[in-house]
């Protein structure tokens, strides 16, 4: 499985890590790939299917990934990867395979409630920490289709969106 990073992301280290561990638990080999330019991206995926990468897993709290997810998607494709990301709808739409993920709408509508709390007097800091409460599986039957793949129907039955 390669996992395609931003080292400069302070988050970068522990998404690698965590991909890992998760991935050696049912026994796949994550390679990490370093990208920190968009001129970077083409060579990391003829990289990793040089390398026989088997799908492709990017880091989500990277920016510059986010704002050039579809060229992200079309490259995969391109190459035959499964590509996959922790966070579902904007990925997937641009035509990643399949998303999980909290919810982005979920979490704006609760940080538009701390925002209301803040500005009818509350501290911030007495405000608790959340964690995101609404999940969501998106899956891209279209990128299925151009990869030769069929996504089993349990998969899809218990999708919040499929993309045809």
């Amino acid at each position: 499985m390669a996992v395609v990073v931003n080292p400069a992301n302070p988050a970068a280290k522990a998404f690698v890590s965590e991909v890992e561990k998760t991935a050696s638990a049912i026994g796949v080999k994550v390679v990490p790939f370093e990208v920190r330019t968009l001129k970077e991206l083409e060579s990391v995926f003829r990289e990793a299917t040089t390398q026989r990468a088997d799908g492709l897993i990017v880091s989500t709290t990277e920016g510059l990934f986010f704002a050039h997810r579809r060229l992200i998607a079309d490259l995969a494709l391109r190459n035959r990867l499964p590509l996959v990301f922790a966070a579902p709808s904007d990925y997937v739409e641009a035509g990643a395979l399949l998303g999980y993920g909290s919810s982005s709408v979920a979490m704006f509508r609760e940080a538009a409630r701390y925002v209301d709390r803040i500005l009818k007097g509350a501290k911030p800091a007495a405000l608790p920490v959340e964690r995101p409460t609404t999940f969501e599986l998106v899956v891209n039957l279209k990128t299925a289709r151009a990869l030769g793949l069929v996504i089993p129907p349990a998969l899809l039955v218990r999708a919040d969106k499929v993309i045809e």
